[in-house]
């Protein structure tokens, strides 16, 4: 009954035939080898620069050393296999200008969230690699940690940043700002389009007041931070919200969009009443498009704020709706068993594209 539940979390997201297959799997012993399995595309690894720091993993001895020449520590989380690192590491750690910049002000120190290198010990506990990513939450790699001089995290990014967005939060960093104004304030004001169209979806409800919202659904609440003239907006909603078995997924939600420039006043999961762009600083909104996913109480449960292709997009949609957070904390497990999920009902899986499955 065990295996028949674990199957039954995947079946949301995989449309009716592949669930049916996936049921029907652990009755048909005799025709197992009759499917054959899926295979797995779009993995990529790339090797960390070679500026980086060789570190012993001596975080207060690493910061102290980057201190003293006018540098930060930039910690980055990785896993063999991630397309997402690949591009961080192959577009914006080679961009010649992006490159002369981390060099000049940051020590970067490369971590495998899965590595059982020993990290000194920190805040008087002992971790390895991958019980200090734990400890850290890591929940998508890449995953930076930007370090201040007294080892305090000044900025945290989880997911891959393209250029522009890495070059700002970059100079964030550079520049000490994080004791002026919050990383969020920082990018949301120069999203001063508060007027901008943004694009639509007929998923969407014309809701300001997300508490009764939430009342009047047994569904988790999903919230899309956007803004106008947003590329990566843009993205999302042609290449990723017009995949077929994406919509089904989503649809399962409450959705609702806001224009993280506006003054448009609406009433928070909690019963605060605020703005939609007070409220998308008060959550730490930096980058757009950004989704934040609320549990039927108001509480959140996870985020998308960096850039996804179609799997992981889904992968997050498929967390929060089976709500396997309760049951798995570590996100990572839980989309590598999806995946092998999906290719053992015969379906191949691409990490690394814009469409659902292969066949």
């Amino acid at each position: 009954m065990t295996e028949i539940r674990q199957t039954t979390l995947f079946c949301r997201n995989l449309g009716g035939i592949i669930c049916l297959l996936l049921l029907l799997q652990p009755f048909q012993a005799s025709h197992a080898n009759d499917i054959q399995k899926g295979a797995f595309h779009g993995a990529r690894t790339a090797e960390k620069p070679a500026w980086f720091k060789d570190s012993f993993l001596e975080f207060e001895e690493d910061v102290s050393e980057a201190a003293a020449t006018g540098r930060r520590v930039m910690l980055y989380f990785h896993q063999d296999g991630c397309p997402y690192c690949a591009r961080l590491v192959e577009e914006n750690f080679t961009d010649p200008e992006l490159k002369a910049y981390i060099v000049e002000h940051f020590d970067g120190i490369s971590l495998n969230m899965w590595g059982d290198r020993a990290v000194v010990s920190v805040g008087g506990r002992d971790f390895t690699e991958k019980t200090f990513a734990a400890a850290l939450k890591v929940q998508y790699t890449p995953t930076l940690i930007f370090l201040d001089e007294s080892g305090k995290v000044a900025l945290r990014l989880n997911g891959y940043y393209p250029p522009e967005d890495f070059r700002a939060a970059l100079r964030y960093v550079a520049q000490k700002l994080e004791a002026d104004m919050s990383f969020a304030q920082y990018r949301l004001d120069n999203r001063s389009d508060s007027d901008g169209k943004l694009l639509g979806e007929d998923f969407f409800i014309a809701s300001t007041d997300l508490q009764g919202l939430l009342r009047e659904t047994a569904a988790p609440l999903v919230v899309y931070f956007e803004a106008a003239n947003c590329r990566e907006c843009e993205t999302m909603h042609r290449r990723i919200l017009t995949d077929e078995a994406t919509r089904k997924l989503v649809q399962q939600a409450s959705n609702v969009q806001f224009n993280v420039a506006s003054s448009q006043p609406l009433l928070t999961p909690d019963g605060r009443q605020t703005t939609a762009q007070q409220w998308a600083r008060e959550l730490g909104i930096a980058y757009t498009p950004s989704l934040v996913f609320f549990d039927t109480d108001g509480k959140e449960v996870m985020r998308i704020d960096a850039f996804l292709k179609t799997f992981h997009f889904q992968s997050v949609y498929a967390y929060v709706l089976d709500k396997a957070y309760l049951e798995e904390a570590e996100f990572q497990r839980y989309i590598s068993a999806r995946a092998d999920h999906i290719r053992e009902a015969g379906f191949d899986t691409d990490i690394w594209g814009y469409d659902s499955f292969h066949d």
